[in-house]
């Protein structure tokens, strides 16, 4: 709840209605002061008067409570991946986190290993993209080749392994929801 400010929702709101705070405060009915106080920061309305704004400027009261997006914390550099390492292969987080309801990231599995001794499986939904090499890819009892360029939807709790007995590295590009590792 670090970034929510409610009096800067307030006062985007109301310029947003074309309203000046004489006259929201006054539709409202409450004092100038006590209006330009929350906008500024310096006193929290009460819920009964978060309900009055909201009704006089049209919007539904829980808008003053939800955080504010950070737009800088959703970009990922390349050169300041989260990576997670476990045996031989490298995971690099592509989302900021493992908040949400979805994380990307792109699995490196080097020649002769695999993403683990037996088939797994997670509750999440997985969509993965082959982006170099080829690599196997067992799901409960089947076995299939894929390349680059190769997809596949894995559905939740259903056995799955990566094993690349090639030659050449293989890179996956997979997305799980909810994020999961």
């Amino acid at each position: 709840m670090e970034n929510i400010d409610i009096g800067k929702k307030v006062e985007k709101f109301r310029k947003a209605k074309g309203l000046s705070s004489r006259e929201l405060a006054k539709l409202a009915e409450i004092t100038p002061s006590m209006l330009s106080q929350i906008e500024r920061g310096l006193a929290n309305p009460s819920i009964q008067t978060l309900k009055v704004l909201a009704k006089t400027l049209n919007v539904p009261t829980f808008s003053f409570l939800l955080e504010e997006i950070v737009t800088e914390d959703l970009i990922v550099r390349s050169n300041n991946r989260k990576k997670i390492i476990i045996d031989n292969l490298t995971y690099e987080l592509l989302s900021p986190d493992f908040t949400g309801n979805l994380a990307t990231a792109l699995m490196k599995v080097p020649s002769n290993s695999s993403s683990s001794e037996n088939p797994l499986e997670h509750r999440g939904e997985e969509v993965a993209y082959i982006l170099e090499g080829k690599i196997k890819l067992y799901l409960d009892e089947d076995e299939y080749v894929l390349e680059a360029g190769d997809s596949v939807k894995i559905p939740a709790n259903l056995k799955h392994k990566w094993e690349n007995n090639f030659v050449e590295n293989a890179v996956v590009l997979f997305s799980v929801t909810p994020p999961a590792f």
